[in-house]
């Protein structure tokens, strides 16, 4: 049981990065013209085109707000993880002891040994349960923390777009989205640069 507990807060952490990843394919469009800017590698971005692109794995790694989220949900998958094990390690003992006494005839009589059964038939049973609510938990927190983060990028995109006037912001996950793109269309750092001053004038 430690193990599926294991299993499940790994699958929620990778749960958050996938969904993180998919929310940067964004369309947005504007009729507006206005200058470029510099993009990933200092050549000037034209918006004639008004299409972009974002390099999500390195939006993800250099946005706070998203480092921040992450390690958020680690501390509650490790705080969840803990709570579970040292409860786990409980009735381990307990069912060792159950054993035990089975084996060298320790208890009374037959109706206490059935007894001790049922306890520990119920407590594996209330570890069960914990297990799925402690899944669930950390789903809905991940839920919680993705809806925040598409916001705050849905939200900033949309008047980054419109001032400069860019239609489409597509997504470049490890090269999988885009086969070729001119590297000035890669708006990644500006794009990650204004996120966090955002972000750290929010915190203030």
């Amino acid at each position: 049981m430690v193990e599926r507990m294991k299993n499940a807060s790994l699958i929620v952490n990778v749960i958050l990065i996938v969904s993180v990843i998919a929310l940067f394919v964004i369309v947005l469009t504007d009729g507006n013209g206005k200058s470029g800017e510099s993009g990933a590698n200092g050549q000037e971005v034209s918006a004639d085109s008004g299409i972009v692109y974002v390099n999500t794995d390195s939006l993800i790694i250099k946005y706070e707000f998203a480092r921040q989220m992450s390690e958020e949900l680690i501390k509650k998958e490790e705080s969840s993880r803990t709570d579970f094990t040292e409860r786990a390690r409980v009735f381990q003992q307990d069912m060792v002891e159950f054993q035990r006494k089975v084996q060298n005839n320790g208890f009374l009589s037959l109706e206490r040994a059935q007894s001790e059964e049922r306890r520990l038939r119920q407590k594996e049973q209330e570890l069960q349960e914990l297990n799925t609510r402690l899944s669930n938990d950390l789903m809905i927190h991940q839920d919680r923390m993705n809806q925040q983060l598409r916001d705050t990028i849905t939200n900033f995109l949309g008047i980054y777009c419109k001032d400069k006037s860019y239609q489409m912001v597509l997504s470049n996950t490890m090269g999988d989205n885009l086969l070729y793109a001119e590297p000035k269309l890669d708006i990644t750092n500006e794009v990650v640069r204004l996120l966090n001053q955002r972000y750290e004038a929010s915190k203030q």
